[in-house]
C-alpha cells in the first residue's frame, strides 16, 4: 500500500514538474514579446503612448474580468473534483470554458473593428488621427502580434478544459489532469494580466 502510494506521489510530482518546466518554456517564447513591447515603448514614448490610446479600453477590461473569473472557476472546478463532487465539476469547467470563448468572441469583434478602422499593420496601415504613424504602426504590431499569440495560448487551453470536461469522471487520473491543465490556464491569465496595462491602460492618465 505504501509502495502504491509512494508511486503516486512520485507521478503527481513528476506530472506537475513538467508543466512547470513546460511553463518555464512559454516563458522564454513570449519574454521576447515583452522585450520588443519595452524597445518600441522607450524608443518615442509620447507617440507610443498616443497610438495606445486608441485601443478599447472598455472592450479589453470586460476582457480582464472575464479572465480573472475564470481563473476563480477554474480554481473552485480542481477543489470540486478533489472532493469527488463530479456534478459541480462539469458546471464549473462548463462556465469556465464559456467564459473563455466569451473572451475570444469579445477579441475577434475588436478586431473586427481594428481592422475597419485600417489599423492593421501594413501597406493598407491608417494611423489614428494625432499619432506618428511610424509608432502607431509599431504599437498596433505588437498589439496583435502578443494578443493573437495569447489567443492562440487561450484556445488551446480551451480544447485542453473540453477534453477534461468529458473525461471526468471515466479517467482515474481526471484530478491530476485538472490540477495541470489549471496551472496552464491560470499562466493564460497571469500573461494577460501584463498585456492589459501595456495596451490599454498606458497613457489613458494623462
Amino acid at each position: 500500500m505504501n509502495a502504491a502510494a509512494g508511486i503516486d506521489a512520485d507521478r503527481r510530482y513528476r506530472a506537475r514538474l513538467g508543466m512547470w518546466v513546460f511553463l518555464a518554456t512559454e516563458l522564454l517564447f513570449v519574454g521576447p514579446l515583452f522585450v520588443g513591447y519595452a524597445h518600441a515603448r522607450l524608443s518615442a514614448p509620447d507617440a507610443f503612448v498616443q497610438a495606445a490610446r486608441h485601443s478599447s479600453l472598455w472592450l479589453g477590461s470586460i476582457n480582464t474580468l472575464l479572465l480573472l473569473t475564470s481563473s476563480f472557476t477554474m480554481a473552485a472546478a480542481v477543489a470540486a473534483r478533489r472532493h469527488g463532487a463530479l456534478s459541480a465539476t462539469r458546471r464549473l469547467l462548463t462556465l469556465t470554458i464559456a467564459l473563455g470563448l466569451a473572451f475570444l468572441a469579445i477579441k475577434g469583434f475588436e478586431y473586427a473593428h481594428d481592422l475597419s478602422e485600417g489599423l492593421l499593420p501594413g501597406p493598407d496601415f491608417r494611423a489614428p488621427t494625432g499619432t506618428e504613424p511610424g509608432a502607431a504602426q509599431r504599437y498596433f504590431f505588437l498589439y496583435f502580434l502578443c494578443t493573437g499569440v495569447h489567443a492562440v495560448h487561450l484556445a488551446i487551453g480551451l480544447v485542453l478544459l473540453a477534453v477534461l470536461r468529458s473525461r471526468i469522471a471515466s479517467d482515474a487520473d481526471a484530478p491530476l489532469r485538472g490540477e495541470i491543465t489549471a496551472l496552464y490556464w491560470h499562466f493564460i491569465d497571469v500573461v494577460w494580466i501584463f498585456l492589459f496595462p501595456a495596451f490599454y491602460l498606458v497613457g489613458r492618465a494623462s
